[in-house]
């Protein structure tokens, strides 16, 4: 049998087995790493797979580690942890309450802002929905509203963080997509250095961010007319009221400076992600010194939170090294990019097999482990077919947005299920975060039909 033939269908039961190993529950970096060397030793005795490719890995793991974008991540993580162990989210939570209680939904319409406000200043999607759960989810049961509403609410708005800037998703893409993007441009005979950058995908989100906030807000007040009963009013007391105006500005001025500070000086070309994120980091102690949370305790915690988070994400991302190493030597790259020429459609019609491929991915796995693994298998070949990078980005942003959601294993629903209350079941949550993943879905179809959502903004700005 042919060698090239051999080292293709090779690749694809490597690509299979991971994802089996992963359904089974393994370490999901040991995992990557670990059947890649079983099936490149297996290549290496059927002649297809030369273990001195794998020096190639030295390079990059210097390469990620001296990579100035990527510093941006920890920075960011460090801003988020301290921003919720500050309190911020139940400050809003409780004031933007207070503010919409007086009509149908105002609740509900309430954790979807708050949870839009924490994306653009936290970033990080676990301490969100946990924190909302926690403050809001008791409050919103309480107030008569049905639990599936409010577990799918507090779940796909915690969830915001992963397309809403900053989001470590999307730095991560936007370094990965920015080499892939040079290398096309140079196949294609254009040796002009990539424009496409880690701010570019930030100013590309933003309105699709904003796009997500809408439907939600609109679903909410959709199941105020149909179904009045699911989401009641909560009426303040008069006299709680007279103090909302500086409640208002107390809650909501600090977090927007701090928005208008990072995203501002990003989407402005003042600062880099990485500058804009130490300024972040820097920004959220203050507020925490500044409302009397700071303490020894809370920094340590907030340091160990981000070691640990930042330290899990790189694992994965040197096990996917490793995928990525064998997969190409034995001609995955290949298969992979003439399966998609030859899809219906041209262009989009890969960039739909693509998509589909993820959204189903996104079912039994993680948003960073889908990243890790596909998008290196599938851009290059999307790239060189003329997709446009920045809106290549921000769709799998929200595509993978969904796994969060997704039963049976999306990790908002986890989050969630960990400190719900025993009243609200399982399947209560599952059942919530079902509409919210179909709005989201409503919202990668308007980004496929209208691309210009994502694109105008980075082409105005930059």
């Amino acid at each position: 049998m042919d060698l090239t033939l051999i080292g293709e269908i090779m690749a694809g039961a490597m690509f299979l087995g991971v994802i089996g190993m992963l359904m089974l529950g393994f370490p999901v970096a040991f995992t990557l790493a670990g059947t890649s060397i079983i099936f490149g030793l297996i290549g290496l005795s059927l002649g297809v797979f030369d273990f001195s490719n794998m020096a190639a890995l030295a390079g990059r793991y210097t390469g990620y580690m001296t990579n100035e974008v990527l510093v941006a991540v920890p920075l960011f993580i460090f801003m988020g942890v301290m921003l919720e162990r500050s309190n911020i989210a139940e400050q809003l939570l409780t004031t933007m309450g207070k503010l919409f209680g007086n009509m149908r939904g105002g609740l509900g319409i309430s954790v979807i802002i708050v949870g839009a406000l924490l994306a653009a200043s936290t970033g990080v999607v676990g301490a969100t929905v946990v924190t909302m759960g926690l403050i809001s989810l008791p409050a919103m049961i309480k107030a008569g509203y049905d639990p599936k509403l409010a577990c799918g609410t507090i779940s796909a708005s915690g969830t915001l963080g992963q397309i809403i800037p900053p989001s470590t998703v999307l730095i991560f893409m936007g370094d990965m997509i920015a080499g892939m993007h040079s290398q096309a441009q140079m196949q294609m005979g254009n040796f002009a250095p990539s424009a496409v950058s880690v701010g570019d995908l930030f100013a590309g989100a933003f309105f699709p961010g904003l796009l997500l906030v809408g439907i939600y807000i609109a679903y909410m007040l959709f199941m105020a007319v149909v179904r009045p009963e699911s989401c009641p009013a909560t009426p303040v007391p008069e006299d709680e009221r007279k103090d909302l105006p500086r409640e208002i500005i107390v809650a909501l001025v600090p977090p927007l400076l701090l928005i208008i500070a990072v995203l501002g000086s990003i989407l402005g070309g003042i600062a880099t992600p990485t500058e804009a994120s130490s300024v972040g980091a820097v920004g959220a102690t203050l507020l925490a010194t500044l409302r009397g949370k700071m303490s020894f305790a809370i920094l340590k915690h907030t340091a160990h939170a981000t070691a640990k988070i930042t330290s899990m994400v790189f694992v994965i991302l040197f096990g996917a090294s490793v995928f990525s190493v064998v997969f190409r030597q034995m001609g995955g790259d290949d298969l992979v990019h003439e399966f998609l020429s030859n899809i219906p459609g041209g262009a989009m019609g890969a960039m739909i097999a693509v998509m589909i491929v993820m959204f189903v991915l996104g079912f039994i796995l993680d948003t960073f482990e889908i990243i890790f693994i596909v998008l290196p298998i599938t851009a290059p070949t999307l790239l060189l077919l003329g997709v446009d990078p920045i809106w290549l980005g921000v769709m799998i942003g929200v595509n993978l947005q969904t796994s969060f959601l997704t039963p049976p294993f999306g990790f908002a629903l986890f989050y969630l299920r960990g400190v719900a209350p025993a009243s609200v079941s399982t399947g209560m949550i599952y059942r919530g975060a079902v509409p919210f993943v179909i709005l989201q879905i409503i919202a990668i179809v308007l980004l496929f039909i209208f691309p210009g959502i994502v694109t105008w903004l980075p082409d105005q700005l930059y």
